[in-house]
């Protein structure tokens, strides 16, 4: 059962995707944590220690909450009808997912290069990233495409199908709602510091394996599509470490030495530079070529990942044993 629901929502995000006018969790996790945020700091003040204290209990409080939604749902279908159960766990995981979006919004920015317009690209790709786009050019913009596609990968795929196959919806859940945190407090300006500092560290922890594994997801991936996947690998070994994050550089290195491409280096994050290593430095350019690859790439990935969860839940049949 539990393998047929992760299967079927597989399925559905890849032909239906996230449509905007359709209710999400992660829309009500943001409100959640917006309005959180209002309340709290109105006891924090401006101390650091009080910043960091009412910052955690955020951050707990989201995780929390969320994953006892998520099993309130899915009891509260169950009471009314063995069904409801079934659909709710498919929409929860469902939902988890977005790698329908992921190459949509990819095939937008490319579209709008192709046609000449990167003014228009840069406004759609600031949909998908957190840094400035207002300064890049077009292989600039491919690069970050490029990255946002390596490091959603691990954070929108590979993490929640891990935390699924583990613990089912509740848990995945539990992960989306870190994950929400991270983009929303999760950042090192002076507004979030201290306050977002234990959402970002919590993402950290969760994000640790994951984004290992799709590192090596996508050196697979390069193998069966023909790519160079023993510079996957090297480079990968050799720089998915120097990245400032402890996990996005482990998906882009593997990315970025299949493709023969270099990746990061500095950019401006809310009008400040930040000096980013250079990831496999001294090779080609992004260009339109490595981008249609590149998704190549991460479907090939997301594909593996669904099969390894596939085959856990199949083996591990007691994983979901409230379903």
């Amino acid at each position: 059962m539990a393998a047929l629901i992760t299967f079927l929502a597989f399925l559905i995000d890849w032909v239906v995707g996230d449509p905007q006018h359709w209710p999400h969790p992660v829309r009500f996790i943001g409100r959640f944590i917006t309005r959180g945020e209002r309340r709290l700091r109105q006891f924090a003040g401006e101390a650091p220690e009080r910043l960091l204290l009412t910052g955690a209990v955020l951050a707990l409080g989201t995780v929390t909450a969320t994953m006892l939604a998520a099993w309130f749902l899915l009891w509260l279908a169950a009471w009314i009808w063995g069904g409801f159960r079934f659909l709710a766990a498919l929409y929860l995981v469902y939902s988890a997912l977005c790698l329908k979006d992921l190459c949509h919004q990819t095939w937008r920015v490319e579209k709008a290069l192709l046609g000449g317009f990167l003014c228009e690209a840069r406004q759609m790709l600031a949909w998908v990233v957190g840094r400035d786009t207002e300064r890049l050019d077009e292989a600039g913009v491919r690069r970050a495409l490029i990255e946002t596609l390596a490091e959603n990968l691990s954070d929108g795929l590979v993490a929640p199908l891990f935390y699924l196959a583990l613990g089912g919806p509740v848990l995945a859940w539990g992960y989306k709602a870190v994950n929400t945190l991270d983009s929303m407090i999760g950042y090192k300006n002076r507004r979030y510091l201290h306050f977002g500092r234990f959402a970002a560290r919590l993402d950290d922890a969760a994000n640790y394996l994951p984004a290992r594994l799709a590192a090596w997801l996508l050196i697979a991936s390069a193998r069966l599509r023909g790519h160079d996947w023993r510079s996957a690998r090297a480079v990968w070994r050799r720089d998915g470490g120097t990245h400032s994050s402890p996990n996005s550089g482990q998906p882009e290195a593997a990315m970025a030495g299949a493709l023969g491409i270099w990746l990061g280096g500095p950019a401006y994050y809310g009008g400040l530079l930040s000096e980013k290593p250079v990831i496999n430095p001294g090779a080609g350019e992004a260009d339109h070529g490595r981008v249609k690859a590149a998704e190549r790439l991460m479907v090939g990935a997301a594909l593996l990942m669904l099969a390894l969860t596939l085959l856990i839940l199949l083996i591990f049949t007691g994983l979901w044993g409230w379903l």
